[in-house]
């Protein structure tokens, strides 16, 4: 498996759903703090990131797109509405999905890794 996914989650039966819908299709590591992820970005240089924003903020978010532009940032929430999504968006994300939508949350990433290589190759 070539490509790989960073889940940023503290609930561990969403991390465990979203990691075992994912793990299919990619290398998936499952993490508990921004500081781990950080590391686990510069080190392993995972094509896509879910990130689940009922615990990290969206500056958090901002400066992971910042400072890793070519990672593709899928944002959760348990019950994301219009007005996150478009926080999530102007803050960098290539989606928000339902924490719960597994499978929405694997389009996310595949579209957003689509849209990263796009970018990379223009």
């Amino acid at each position: 498996m070539g490509q790989s996914v960073v889940v940023l989650e503290k609930d561990p039966k969403l991390a465990r759903s979203l990691a075992g819908g994912l793990r299919p299709h990619f290398s998936v590591q499952v993490i508990q703090s921004r500081e781990e992820l950080r590391e686990r970005l510069a080190k392993n240089h995972p094509e896509a990131v879910v990130l689940n924003i009922e615990y990290w903020r969206m500056t958090d978010v901002e400066s992971l797109h910042h400072d890793f532009p070519e990672v593709s940032i899928v944002c959760t929430h348990r019950i994301p509405d219009e007005e996150m999504w478009m926080a999530a968006l102007e803050a960098g994300a290539t989606d928000m999905c339902p924490a719960d939508d597994v499978e929405n949350v694997l389009t996310s990433v595949r579209r957003g890794m689509a849209l990263s290589r796009g970018a990379v190759a223009a």
